[in-house]
């Protein structure tokens, strides 16, 4: 799903998201609820070895049948960050100007530098002879690439909207963070909110240090950006109006489809998530956003996003692919997430 709402960036020259069945079980010592847990994964089949060899620290799992009352195909990669390291891989335009960088498939990305998993990331799409990324990228604390900072259904005057965006960061000491962006190389901030914009209305004022309300000059490590935000703080979000995510250019996150998502539990351990759907395995359609949401925080996320998905979603690991993608082959994207 590539094409969401990212006819932004090409019109930066223009004026300005029972009963219990079970019998009762001895009590047993309290442990993090938010913590991936046998309870959690109890219906989740650890595939880890069918891949070829993992380093102890990640652990891969293929769904149940169903997920959230639906046929699924799904698999996710847990990695205890203690231990683990995880990067990204984007194309570069910070200028956001348009880049001759090439769009890569995962692939690709696994041939350069051979992580155990890579999943597709942020969304991008390509015009005028250039690539262009609409999702954030950080590696190395450097800025490869910003949100998008503006979108409209129209381009009429008066019905230009300045979305902040989701994305997932890890801050120079360590810790992790689901938050909404908005900004370029100029002036860069993230908010514990989101601005309130709807197609539905007209728009809100663009985003700066004053508003939404708590803004930070945005500092990261590493982080990706893609939306709607899903998880924060442990609470179901799912903020997919307010980043313009819906609409007639969106990423239908109400409808059944493939999905690629990340997210991240209390006690560090990082979780990448991708579902089949487009019934390249029949009868799977897939998931809505809020459905991925669901099942991270079964899974104990406490800040998770979703990233760009449809034809777009894979996960590899060790290099063999998870999921039929659904277009088929692999789509060269504009940035991956990587662990090992």
């Amino acid at each position: 799903m590539t094409l969401t709402l990212l006819l932004a960036c090409q019109k930066k020259g223009m004026d300005v998201l029972a009963e219990w069945p079970w019998e009762e079980e001895e009590e047993t010592p309290a442990t993090d609820e938010n913590a991936p847990s046998d309870a959690t994964l109890d219906k989740w089949t650890d595939v880890s070895t069918d891949f070829g060899a993992l380093p102890e620290y990640i652990k891969v799992y293929r769904s149940p049948e169903n997920l959230e009352g639906k046929k699924a195909v799904a698999y996710i990669a847990i990695a205890d960050m203690v231990s683990a390291q995880w990067d990204v891989w984007s194309i570069s335009d910070p200028e956001m100007d348009g880049t001759d960088d090439k769009f890569k498939t995962p692939q690709e990305v696994y041939k350069g530098e051979t992580w155990p998993i890579i999943i597709n990331a942020g969304f991008f799409y390509a015009s005028g002879g250039k690539n262009y990324s609409s999702s954030l990228a950080v590696r190395d604390s450097e800025v490869l690439t910003y949100n998008i900072t503006y979108a409209s259904e129209t381009w009429n005057v008066g019905e230009i909207y300045y979305p902040t965006r989701a994305a997932l960061l890890q801050t120079e000491s360590g810790e992790f963070d689901a938050c909404w962006t908005y900004g370029n190389w100029d002036s860069h901030y993230m908010y514990p909110s989101p601005a309130a914009n709807t197609w539905e209305a007209k728009p809100v004022e663009q985003p700066s240090k004053d508003y939404p309300e708590g803004a930070e000059e945005f500092a990261a490590r590493t982080a990706i950006g893609g939306g709607p935000l899903l998880i924060d703080g442990g609470k179901f979000k799912d903020t997919f109006v307010e980043e313009l995510f819906n609409g007639t250019s969106g990423i239908g996150p109400d409808s059944n489809q493939p999905r690629t998502a990340i997210g991240v539990t209390s006690d560090k351990k990082m979780i990448l998530f991708v579902c089949e759907g487009r019934e390249m395995t029949e009868g799977v359609l897939g998931l809505t956003t809020a459905d991925v949401a669901n099942v991270l925080l079964d899974l104990g996320c406490v800040e998770a996003i979703n990233l760009d998905g449809g034809g777009s979603s894979c996960m590899l690991v060790c290099g063999k692919e998870t999921i039929k993608v659904s277009d088929g082959t692999q789509r060269a994207v504009g940035s991956t997430i990587m662990i090992k």
